[in-house]
């Protein structure tokens, strides 16, 4: 599994460190071809971990369409703090190893901002 930065400016820890909330965590996963069963089921063992923790509100898993290789995590907590805590604990490290060979994750925390006659925050 490979973690990498959406945002290269905006590095996961200092987005962690922002201390708001609710947050929508997205996660980009680049599936390696034949691999998209595997990863739903690591990610499955994952999700199952993080549901367990204070702070988690939802998560919902998409599907690139046309044969696209790409799976999209977008997840609701209360908090960067809770999702932090989340991530710091050693348990979710051993599921997060349960990814195959190949991986690559972006992952990216963000906020919901209100535009004015589309939707609120």
């Amino acid at each position: 599994m490979q973690l990498d930065s959406l945002d290269p400016s905006t590095p996961l820890p200092a987005q962690l460190a922002e201390k708001t909330g609710p947050i929508v965590l997205v996660n980009t996963f680049v599936v390696p071809e034949g691999k998209t069963d595997e990863v739903i089921a690591a990610f499955r063992a994952d999700a199952a971990f993080l549901k367990s923790r204070p702070g988690f509100l939802s998560a919902q898993l998409h599907r690139g369409t046309a044969g696209s290789n790409l799976l999209l995590n977008v997840a609701v907590w209360e908090s960067t703090e809770a999702l932090a805590d989340a991530f710091a604990d050693p348990a979710f490290h051993r599921s997060a190893h349960q990814f195959p060979e190949g991986v690559r994750i972006l992952p990216h925390v963000y906020e919901k901002i209100a535009v004015p006659g589309v939707c609120v925050a």
